[in-house]
């Protein structure tokens, strides 16, 4: 069952809505509200050593109960407080889920309901411009998920033969992740089994040059392998 009455985005901008209009909402609420959504049901003295890190107990203790105050009085049966902990109101839809699902989803190695949702992994950037340490965490954490979700997605269309939707989910794990060999290695694997010798060579050349540039180092040994098996 959904809370209809609201929905929080968190990916590609911070968003809530209130019968499907956008709510104007205060920075430290916005904080307080992400925090829930990402981490579950919180204590307060967790969250206000989280929000509020460089402040007294006493400090931080009152930001947390002004922010509250604010939530539960602006926007009513968003938060709901059990104990001495605090969390979103069951059933607040939130976009972050769906994400979540089809990362579990093939984790479990249950790769058919994930084969339409390469665009939806690939646009996943959670809070982008939010750089305080507990989001940068959340940040770093899903982008290693999701392109070992698309990755795996990739491996998995491979060995189904269905290599367009392979390079698919290849292409966009590494446009996560530009520097990452085993998405490249994807690439180059799809392009070969489809018989694109031609642009499996383009695609290392490009990355090797990329490496090399970036980095100072050259690609493994793996991609040439590869290419002379092919050969």
């Amino acid at each position: 069952m959904t809370n209809s009455e609201w929905e929080l985005q968190l990916l590609g901008c911070w968003q809530l809505k209130r019968d499907g209009q956008p709510v104007d909402i205060g920075i430290r609420q916005q904080r307080l509200i992400a925090a829930l959504a990402l981490l579950g049901p919180r204590s307060r003295r967790y969250l206000t050593g989280l929000l509020w890190p460089d402040s007294t107990d006493a400090q931080a203790a009152g930001s947390l109960r002004t922010t509250v105050f604010r939530i539960t009085h602006e926007q009513p049966g968003l938060l709901e407080g059990f104990g001495d902990s605090l969390r979103l109101a069951p059933g607040v839809p939130v976009d972050t889920f769906a994400v979540r699902q089809v990362i579990d989803d093939v984790a479990r190695g249950d790769c058919a309901p994930a084969i339409g949702c390469v665009d939806l992994l690939r646009n996943a950037d959670l809070l982008p411009g939010w750089y305080e340490d507990w989001v940068v965490f959340e940040q770093e954490q899903l982008t290693q998920q999701r392109v070992h979700c698309l990755e795996a997605l990739g491996e998995y269309l491979l060995q189904s033969n269905d290599v367009a939707r392979s390079l698919e989910a290849a292409h966009a794990a590494a446009s996560i992740e530009p520097l990452r060999e085993s998405a490249q290695l994807l690439i180059l694997k799809a392009n070969l089994k489809a018989g694109n010798n031609v642009r499996a060579i383009k695609s290392f050349e490009d990355f090797h040059r990329k490496t090399q540039s970036e980095l100072g180092v050259a690609p493994s040994s793996r991609f040439r392998d590869l290419l002379q098996k092919a050969n």
